[in-house]
């Protein structure tokens, strides 16, 4: 074993060469987002004509607390709403990188230990297998490896690197050459084989490092729902420019027409004074502006990343690890599901449960097995494998290479061994195999009993002695342990060496089989009739017998009709595509399963129209889950596999897949949430803002006031609503079309209800002489308008309450979304405050107990009427 460095050889080379860090490129700032986001064309116009509406104050033809007023909506406004986008996307980053760090292998002090790759030195001897990313630059000292370097140098071909001969020397030169035979570069991928590398550079100064800007750049491609939502918004915005015109061109038509009587002598003298005319362009312009700013909801596309970052924190807790949130959006709409088996339906912790030779004789501990036979399956098994055993800990490899190195007998003999030659497990070939020499020179081979049985003629008796080989005995005993879920593994050696790659063809002798127990998690079994109840189909494939997975479906729920399709790889091979296309929707077992048939499974079922999830934590599934909709990776999986996928189930249990799609349904449905508020106040602030000018009264929102209502509807809405708790009923749903339209026809039915009756009760109280008696006398109506904004803010404080649940109780699961009570009292108590000490900057002035009591029962009456209307749709849709 290699024995690595010590602690002060770490801490000298640190000091010498530096970590294993990159140099991480500089994301935006807050004061930068600041600034960018003033330089949104909207806010430089209104600024533009703010310093108009400024130098008129100064000529006197307009009063300085009007600017004063709109210069501090216009930065408290941009203000907020770039802190609450900068502190979600910092958090949502953060979350994600905390959560994605990489780990490697590593011998330190004569052990093995798992470290960060940002901690690797000069001089760390890594281990190597098959499946993990290459963490610095460095030579091959130890085993055979195919490697993955297109990320490097574009080719898709695998590069064979080997161990390094004494007799290389290094050239400065070789630095970037990727033909080399030694030499392995961070970033590429272990495709296969085992091995143990030298690290002579890390970091920037690896061939990687130099170049990381341009391979680490972002994926820009946006989400299918942040596409939806972008459309949506400018879907609005159209709307909200031919409203902010019409009331441009109104309030001019009521400030120069309908103010002068229609008299053309007054409006002609109301001409001549030129600054009046400008002034009043001006006011309409800004008017038009503050219309179109709160009429185009830019908050939508926002409302994703806020949304995420307040349910990342959660999603880790229940071991769900989001890397591209088009993933967690497209979960939520799920049809069907390809699972792995091993770790995630069952519980992951594989156990040799027995020992059988090919005479059929079994023991269920290695310690009673005799001496010579002990001896012989010691070796296959320690000889054949990609764990290691290090402080009494067994590391690396997979469940399968765990598993079988824990049956080892408790004092394992310290062999002469040499490997000399090994041919890495495939999935075509199902098997592995090493050639040692020294004390014993024997080929081991490891893999599927039926591909090593049909190799040998021979076993080893209990006694180690060689006997005739009778298959139909060992094959009974074989389906025995798959009739009861429990996997098979077979050993056999062979005299003969390994020569071009290739094992011997023949004259082997069967050590035995193992036999492995994996049981089927509990909380699988009610996981999996979640997600069925949920309209999603899960399909679990395995590399297991066709018997053993027969029985470990059937105890997990997934087989429980006469009509469920059971296939094999090689069936699904025979099959055609239209045949295989007709069988899926009854398909719930592949048995045998290699990783191109998970490929043409994706393929097929995304042909059939389906959103397709797909499983996976080996090299090979990584071109099914990048073709999936939703790929998971496991996370005890490759990093290959995590870096191919959408969302890394960071327990490797099915019950998280099932909680990963209802964190999708729900932040699909707190979206929608989102919308419905935040248009039911867009169409009824551009109502009102138009008819006013038309029916002679002035806009009974001021250019401040209606930032503050923007900046209720979008940044605190979205803060408000994105806090919503997923909630088990969203599982009863069935998924979500892939072209569903995002606002559906109940979410028009509560935004028009809404937003009409918002525009109807602001044009009585505005219009009707009833409405005005509630308050008092003023020549400016200074105590009504004052009224009206307060009424128009709580009016949307209490339809927040209606847009948050469709069910008839309004506090349904509110102590799941605390920030949603806080939010709202906020607003409210910042209204009073505006209310009280507003005075002319804000047009504010304070109200009485009956005027408050007035605005109160007005502004509740949206309850009421959005209650019918959900009592209506209910007795509609039965």
């Amino acid at each position: 074993m290699k024995k690595g460095l010590t602690e002060e050889q770490v801490l000298k080379s640190r000091q010498e060469h530096g970590d294993n860090r990159l140099s991480e490129v500089k994301s935006e700032g807050f004061w930068e987002k600041l600034l960018s986001n003033f330089g949104d064309p909207m806010i430089k116009i209104l600024c533009i004509a703010l310093i108009i509406n400024i130098i008129f104050a100064f000529l006197g033809q307009t009063e300085w607390y009007e600017s004063v007023g709109i210069a501090l909506a216009v930065i408290l406004a941009t203000f907020v709403s770039t802190f609450s986008e900068y502190r979600n996307e910092n958090a949502f980053q953060k979350l994600q990188d905390e959560a994605s760090k990489i780990k490697c292998k590593v011998y330190r002090d004569n052990e093995v230990t798992e470290i960060s790759i940002d901690d690797i030195v000069v001089g760390d001897c890594i281990l190597l297998q098959s499946g993990d990313k290459i963490p610095a630059d460095g030579n091959l000292t130890e085993g055979n490896i195919n490697v993955d370097q297109s990320v490097l140098n574009g080719e898709s071909k695998e590069a064979k690197k080997k161990a390094i001969s004494n007799e290389y020397q290094e050239d400065s030169n070789e630095a970037m050459d990727f033909l080399n035979y030694y030499k392995v570069f961070r970033g590429t991928i272990v495709c296969s084989g085992n091995g143990v590398m030298e690290v002579t550079t890390v970091g920037d100064k690896s061939v990687y490092g130099k170049i990381a800007s341009e391979l680490q750049a972002n994926d820009d491609r946006e989400s299918p729902l942040k596409v939806k939502l972008t459309n949506l918004a400018n879907g609005i915005s159209k709307f909200g420019y031919l409203g902010g015109i019409l009331i441009a061109v109104a309030l001019l038509f009521q400030r120069i027409v309908v103010h002068n009587s229609f008299d053309m002598t007054q409006i002609l003298a109301y001409c001549s004074n030129w600054m009046a005319v400008v002034n009043d362009i001006v006011q309409a312009v800004m008017l038009a502006v503050i219309i179109i700013v709160m009429a185009v909801p830019e908050g939508l596309p926002l409302m994703i990343a806020i949304v995420s970052a307040q349910n990342m924190g959660k999603m880790l807790k229940d071991n769900v690890l989001v890397r591209k949130i088009s993933g967690i959006e497209t979960a939520g709409s799920l049809n069907i599901l390809f699972s792995d088996k091993t770790g995630t339906i069952t519980k992951g912790i594989l156990e040799v449960v027995t020992f059988i030779n090919g005479g059929g004789k079994q023991w269920d501990s290695s310690n009673k097995v005799s001496p010579k036979l002990k001896d012989i399956l010691t070796i296959s098994i320690l000889e054949n494998t990609s764990a290691v055993i290090s402080q009494g800990q067994i590391i690396g490899g997979n469940g399968t290479d765990r598993a079988v190195l824990g049956f080892l007998p408790e004092q394992i003999p310290n062999y002469n061994l040499t490997k000399v030659a090994s041919i890495p497990f495939n999935s075509d070939n199902k098997y592995s195999a090493v050639q040692v020499t020294g004390d014993f020179n024997y080929t081991l081979l490891k893999g599927a009993p039926e591909k090593i049985i049909s190799k040998c003629s021979y076993y080893f008796d209990e006694d180690g002695n060689k006997q005739p080989l009778d298959p139909n005995i060992i094959n009974d005993k074989i389906n025995e342990l798959a009739s009861r879920a429990i996997r098979v593994l077979g050993l056999a050696i062979s005299e003969k060496p390994i020569e071009n790659d290739a094992i011997p063809n023949d004259d082997y002798t069967i050590v035995g089989i193992l036999g492995i127990r994996d049981d089927v998690r509990p909380e699988s079994i009610e996981a999996i009739q979640e997600v069925h109840n949920a309209g999603i189909q899960v399909v679990m494939i395995t590399g297991d017998r066709k018997d053993t997975a027969v029985a470990i479906a059937k105890e997990a729920g997934l087989l429980t009709s006469n009509e469920d399709v059971v296939l094999t790889s090689d069936e699904l091979l025979a099959l055609s595509d239209e045949e295989v296309k007709s069988k899926i929707k009854d398909l719930r077992v592949v048995a045998r399963a290699l990783p191109s048939d998970k490929s043409r499974l994706v393929r097929l079922a995304q042909e059939l129209n389906l959103v397709v999830g797909m499983t996976g934590d080996g090299v090979n599934d990584s071109p099914a889950l990048k073709k999936a909709d939703v790929g998971f990776a496991m996370g005890g999986g490759t990093e290959v596999a995590k870096e191919a996928s959408d969302i890394v189930i960071l327990d490797d249990n099915f019950t998280s897949i099932d909680k990963a799609i209802l964190y999708g349904r729900t932040i699909f449905n707190s979206i929608r949430k989102f919308i419905i508020f935040q248009l039911t106040i867009n169409v009824a602030a551009v109502l009102v803002s138009f008819m006013s000018p038309l029916l002679g009264m002035e806009n009974p929102l001021s250019i401040t006031q209606i930032l503050w209502v923007n900046l209720v509807m979008d940044t605190l809405a979205a803060l408000a609503f994105g806090g919503e708790p997923a909630l088990k009923r969203y599982m009863k749903e069935q998924p979500k079309r892939r072209d569903e339209n995002i606002v559906s026809k109940y979410m028009w039915s509560e935004i028009i209800t809404g937003s009409l009756w918002i525009f109807l009760l602001s044009m009585g109280m505005l219009v009707l002489h009833e409405a005005d008696a509630f308050f008092r006398d003023d020549p400016s109506n200074k105590y009504l308008l004052t009224g009206y904004f307060a009424f128009f803010i709580f009016i949307s404080v209490f339809n927040a309450f209606n847009a948050r649940t469709e069910q008839i109780n309004l506090f349904d699961n509110i102590k799941g979304n605390s920030g949603f009570l806080k939010i709202l009292s906020l607003i409210v108590v910042v209204q009073i405050c505006m209310t009280y000490f507003g005075g002319n900057i804000l047009r504010c002035y304070g109200l009485t107990a009956t005027e408050w009591l007035f605005i109160l029962i007005l502004a509740f009456t949206i309850i009421p009427v959005d209650f019918i209307r959900k009592l209506f749709y209910k007795k509609k849709e039965r």
